[in-house]
């Protein structure tokens, strides 16, 4: 049976494995470093690999371990995998993005650069060197501002500033802390604030072709000082005038950052100069997106990159047809006001009636401490929304909003 290397298969990203399984293939786990970084050290399986390989820091001995499996290819699951799986495939001479650019699709600072190299439209940025910088930089463009780790995700450490005394202390907060990949912030960058509506698309590339899996539209609120929170995110067709700009600006982001072959998750925010980027990561769409896209049309990142890896006849055959949705889904995320020790969410009987309902997940159950919501890993629970009915999911959605709040919460 031929094998397929998996990096940093971890959370949602577990899924690409059973999908290359049923596809025929065997998949061996790559672990990018010893210790499991902190988002991801909820327990998870190796059931569904023949073997488990961490890179322990000697490029050559985990070369010399993949190898031994023959594997027909190397595919990042997680952020914290996409450098590794760059370089080993491309020693093994295997379909690669290759390593020249790999830096610029995780740090954010180079990635944004990339991009405007281009020719495309980005944001205005700094990559910080010290407060007094950034106070003059903010001060002459005004505003507000983002400052944020070059490298990180899930909104982790992300600060909106609206003054220069405000960004250089989230400078000085972020600076040298751990973030959630349990790596050092060495490096911070603040950006412009971009105005307008934030999407993401989630695509896989072969040779250079790009398949949109699907899009979604994202619902943002200001909540516990947090300008933008992401409050949930819902599936659009592919067809619409916004589509076709997203698409196309996509597109050329990823030609930009050199990433021609398997997964992509691009974050674009639609301004009123139109799409601007705000991240990539060359990796699984986050927050279990690809299996909601897969019970809304039926098909998602998962099964295109096992194409893109291993059958790339059927997926250039197919790399034209637009999804379609079958079902209406979306993802709401609740937003705690309060801080303490959580003792029960009195309108639960209402989320569990909702007519949409397809399930709920509580990261903080009755008798678990519960914190205000800043990011997305402070979210005591999401629910998730599905219908044949699109009207039935919209009003669902904004029935929960109007449920999430203080009185939401029992806490003591």
């Amino acid at each position: 049976m031929k094998t397929v290397a998996i990096v940093d298969a971890y959370a949602s990203s577990r899924r690409l494995a059973p999908h290359f399984r049923d596809a025929g293939f065997s998949c061996v786990r790559v672990q990018s470093g010893p210790e499991v970084p902190a988002v991801y050290r909820s327990p998870f399986s190796l059931d569904d690999y023949a073997a488990n390989i961490v890179h322990s820091g000697s490029l050559e001995e985990t070369l010399g371990e993949l190898a031994a499996w023959q594997p027909v290819a190397v595919v990042p699951a997680s952020e914290s995998g996409v450098e590794l799986a760059d370089t080993l495939s491309e020693r093994l001479g295997l379909p690669t993005n290759g390593t020249r650019l790999s830096a610029a699709r995780r740090d954010k600072y180079a990635m944004i650069e990339a991009v405007g190299a281009a020719g495309l439209r980005t944001a205005t940025q700094l990559l910080i060197e010290s407060k007094e910088q950034l106070r003059r930089w903010h001060e002459e463009i005004g505003g507000r501002i983002v400052v944020k780790p070059v490298r990180s995700a899930a909104n982790d450490g992300v600060r909106f500033c609206d003054s220069p005394e405000e960004s250089a202390a989230a400078y000085e907060e972020i600076l040298g802390k751990e973030n959630i990949f349990s790596e050092r912030n060495d490096a911070v960058v603040a950006q412009e604030y971009l105005f307008g509506t934030e999407y993401f698309l989630n695509t896989v590339s072969q040779a250079g072709r790009m398949h949109v899996c699907d899009i979604w539209r994202t619902v943002r609120v200001e909540v516990n000082g947090v300008p933008d929170l992401l409050a949930g995110f819902y599936i659009i067709p592919f067809e619409g005038a916004v589509q076709e700009e997203l698409v196309s600006y996509a597109s050329a982001v990823l030609d930009a950052l050199g990433i021609q072959v398997g997964l992509a998750h691009i974050e674009i925010k639609m301004t009123p100069d139109g799409p601007c980027l705000i991240e990539v990561g060359a990796r699984m769409g986050g927050a279990d997106s690809p299996y909601y896209a897969e019970l809304a049309t039926g098909e998602s990142q998962l099964n295109w990159d096992v194409d893109a890896y291993t059958n790339p006849e059927r997926f250039n055959a197919r790399c034209a047809e637009p999804y379609r949705i079958r079902e209406h889904f979306a993802s709401v995320v609740m937003m705690s006001p309060t801080k303490g020790v959580l003792r029960s969410y009195p309108f639960m009987s209402k989320v569990e009636g909702l007519e949409s309902l397809h399930d709920i997940r509580a990261a903080v159950e009755p008798g678990d401490p519960i914190t205000y919501s800043v990011d997305d890993l402070t979210s005591p629970m999401t629910v998730n929304l599905r219908h044949r009915s699109e009207g039935i999911v919209m009003r669902d959605m904004s029935t929960l909003r109007y449920l999430d709040g203080p009185a939401f919460y029992d806490v003591e």
